[in-house]
């Protein structure tokens, strides 16, 4: 991975969709060696040249832009007004709790891939992240021709062979431990349900391209048995969320770094995907309901409410998504975590240099 990407330690900043992504935070972990990553899934592709611009002003070095292959669970054909008006009823409730009214129906839920994809090849940053499927091979021959690195994630060992089939630069290996959604394209994410510790090795055997392994790792010891197990970097998401320069509310870093975030979840409540969090009023809220609309749709009708909870600094109402390692979270600042993280990961390797 340090070789593939120009990187002083193999850490990779996992990227995370919507607010939290910044280029502050991606910056300033590509600036410590690692590699930051932005979530643009909910960028317009307009948006996304810009944001690549913006990034290289603040790092000459390695960074990668995330979008999702799939965007839509059903084709926004399938959300007719009615159905979106009775979905609407059934959230009323939350809709209540949160001093909000209901959004209105749109003319479009969201851009698609493709667009955004362009978009992305045009702006060419060093490396272009996936998950929620395999490009076409025509996006990923722009992509070696432009010399942009190309690193797929998977939630099952059959996914990660499809995307080595496919000809990736990496793959992210994702275990079900991991912060957020649960990026499973082949089967159903509830089936897709590997743990990290599993699931690296079992991908190693089998790809050619090399594994960065997610899900669970939070602390140097985390990294250290990620390239025990055969991983060529360590992918951590939760600990860079609770740092300063990402964009989650005060609140909620609060929340990450109090050390009481030891209960998550699996829902598909709050987006209409399957994802990791922590159980709130919200969450309760949106899991009463009588249906939960497929994505994009459940994360548009919840639209309203999370941007009062974040007005409003409430976490009882926001999303609050978060790995199963957060009570080993000890760092504020970026640049502190990576160095931690490499500092950590020679001590302990020396360690057990020694000892052996």
């Amino acid at each position: 991975m340090t070789d593939l990407l120009s990187l002083r330690y193999p850490i990779v900043q996992g990227p995370f969709g919507g607010g939290p992504s910044t280029a502050a935070l991606v910056s300033t972990v590509s600036n410590a060696g690692g590699l930051g990553s932005f979530g643009a899934q909910s960028l317009a592709p307009e948006a996304i040249l810009p944001l690549v611009e913006e990034i290289r002003e603040l790092t000459p070095h390695s960074f990668a832009i995330n979008l999702w292959v799939s965007t839509h669970d059903v084709a926004e054909a399938e959300m007719t007004r009615e159905r979106f008006d009775a979905a609407i009823q059934r959230l009323r409730p939350a809709y209540e709790a949160s001093g909000v009214e209901p959004p209105p129906y749109p003319e479009r839920f969201s851009a698609t891939f493709e667009e955004q994809a362009e978009a992305l090849i045009e702006a060419s940053p060093p490396a272009f992240s996936f998950v929620y499927g395999i490009p076409s091979e025509g996006i990923l021959r722009a992509c070696r021709e432009r010399g942009i690195v190309s690193i797929g994630a998977a939630a099952t060992p059959a996914e990660a062979l499809a995307l080595d089939e496919a000809g990736v630069d990496a793959i992210v290996a994702s275990g079900a431990e991991a912060g957020g959604h649960r990026v499973a394209f082949l089967d159903e994410a509830g089936r897709s349900l590997v743990g990290t510790i599993a699931l690296v090795p079992t991908i190693v055997d089998r790809v050619r391209a090399p594994v960065i392994a997610a899900g669970g790792i939070a602390d140097a010891r985390g990294v250290v048995a990620a390239l025990a197990l055969g991983a060529e970097g360590a992918q951590l998401g939760t600990a860079f969320l609770a740092t300063e320069e990402s964009g989650a509310p005060p609140e909620q870093k609060e929340l990450l770094l109090d050390g009481t975030a030891h209960r998550t979840e699996l829902t598909r409540a709050l987006t209409g995907r399957l994802a990791r969090g922590i159980p709130n009023e919200l969450l309760e809220l949106a899991n009463g309901a009588d249906a939960i609309e497929p994505f994009p749709y459940q994360s548009y009708l919840l639209r309203p409410i999370l941007q009062a909870a974040r007005d409003q600094g409430r976490t009882d109402l926001a999303k609050l998504w978060c790995g199963q390692a957060a009570a080993l979270l000890r760092h504020r600042r970026a640049a502190d975590l990576v160095e931690a993280l490499a500092a950590g990961v020679d001590e302990l390797l020396g360690r057990a240099a020694t000892t052996a």
